[in-house]
């Protein structure tokens, strides 16, 4: 990784993308640390002192801080990204929507205003819900022209964000949208890395829990490198076939199938929506709070044994979900038909996409449950050794599979510029 960023940093093109990230980066960092306006930082600090290990302090983790600074940033990116979980699920239930899906580029563009056109609406209702009952007591001006101004700016913040993110993706390196997750994560590493070793020298921390929760993380990061580049080869022959005086074919080659197609995605968005439940406790309180917090909540016992159950299911589900989008076996095999190409053993047509059909869904399931048990083992170990841990398996699998995406797409940008280079000359 080290040789490939430092090639890439020779190439004047891809040197402009990584500075150009980076200056994303400074920007999203700077806006975490603008304030809204009208609010009791104070009384805002002792609200996640009394809530910290919960659901706010995980939200928190993934805007970068944002939410814990009441900044304009609060929201982060997630009222897209949910947004965005219920475009796709409404493309497979509304045949108008899967039409405009199959349109290519501008049935995308569609799509991505819609999803845009959600993010604002759920934005706002979330800063309702925010000003109005989750950080009711920290706003210190009640009128309603204060409110909206808040609501206002932390919506503008979101979109904001979003924007930022398509513009790192079309001018900058990786996925911008996963990028600023990821930036997210990373910025709170140093606070729980000092937390840890404030811990173990003062004696709240075991040492050997410690050690154990390190060693265990960097099992989880050799779990999902191992998780993203596997892929199941599987053998395409080419018949030969004469085109005038030419002979075209006649040579194997193979179809490489990912293991985990979803990439982190899976993972993002079953956070999302595991989110809810507490969050609406949150929100509504009482007695629905009291149960969200026992049952529903990943420090509420038997809560996360029942969350972790769910997401489980929620991240098998979402990996075959993507697995089917982004695979479509039924249009594979009709190329391979008209190119002449066949699998040893498996006529064209379809046997042909019932035979890959097949083979995704063992492998998708093989990747989906490592994926769901590297999501769920440090949770429960972290709450069985006593030891709070903010970057968990949800943050590392992010983290990591951002990194390896990221350089990927250095290296097919350096492939590229090599190929090119070599038909100039």
């Amino acid at each position: 990784m080290i040789q490939t960023l430092k090639n890439a940093w020779k190439v004047e093109e891809i040197r402009k993308k990584l500075i150009f990230t980076l200056l994303m980066i400074v920007v999203f960092r700077l806006g975490n640390a603008v304030p809204v306006p009208f609010v009791d930082r104070t009384i805002l600090a002792s609200i996640f002192d009394q809530t910290g290990g919960n659901i706010l302090g995980f939200m928190n983790l993934l805007s970068g801080g944002s939410l814990g600074n009441f900044s304009v940033f609060a929201l982060s990116i997630y009222p897209y990204i949910t947004a965005s979980i219920i475009l796709q699920l409404l493309t497979v239930a509304i045949p108008s929507l899967e039409e405009l899906s199959k349109e290519g580029e501008a049935g995308q563009k569609k799509i991505q205003q819609y999803t845009k056109i959600g993010a604002v609406l759920l934005g706002i209702v979330e800063a309702i819900a925010v000003v109005n009952a989750l950080f009711a007591n920290a706003i210190v001006a009640k009128g309603f022209l204060e409110e909206t101004i808040i609501i206002t700016v932390i919506v503008a913040g979101t979109m904001f964000l979003v924007w930022m993110g398509d513009l790192i993706t079309e001018h900058g390196i990786g996925n911008g949208i996963s990028m600023l997750i990821f930036i997210g994560i990373v910025s709170r590493l140093p606070h729980t890395v000092i937390s840890w070793v404030l811990g173990i020298f003062s004696g709240d921390v075991n040492i050997l829990a410690g050690i154990f929760m390190l060693l265990l993380t960097i099992l989880i990061v050799t779990g999902v490198v191992l998780i993203a580049e596997g892929e199941r080869r599987i053998t395409v022959q080419y018949a030969k076939r004469v085109v005038g005086r030419k002979m075209y074919g006649g040579q194997a080659t193979h179809i490489p199938m990912k293991v985990n197609m979803g990439g982190v995605m899976p993972v993002i968005f079953a956070s999302s929506l595991l989110a809810l439940p507490q969050t609406m406790g949150l929100l509504i309180g009482g007695g629905f709070g009291a149960f969200t917090d026992k049952y529903l909540s990943m420090t509420g016992d038997p809560g996360i044994y029942i969350m972790n159950v769910i997401a489980v299911v929620l991240i098998i589900l979402f990996a075959y979900f993507y697995t089917a989008m982004q695979f479509n076996t039924v249009e594979y095999a009709k190329n391979l038909q008209q190119n002449g190409g066949f699998i040893p053993g498996i006529r064209p047509g379809r046997p042909t996409s019932e035979y890959m059909t097949k083979i995704s869904n063992r492998i998708t399931f093989i990747g989906a449950t490592a994926l769901a048990i590297l999501y769920v083992v440090p949770t429960i170990l972290s709450a069985i050794s006593g030891l709070r841990i903010s970057f968990g398996g949800t943050a590392i699998i992010i983290v990591v599979g951002v990194v390896l995406e990221t350089f990927k797409q250095m290296e097919s940008m350096l492939l590229m510029r090599h190929y090119k280079g070599f038909l100039n000359k």
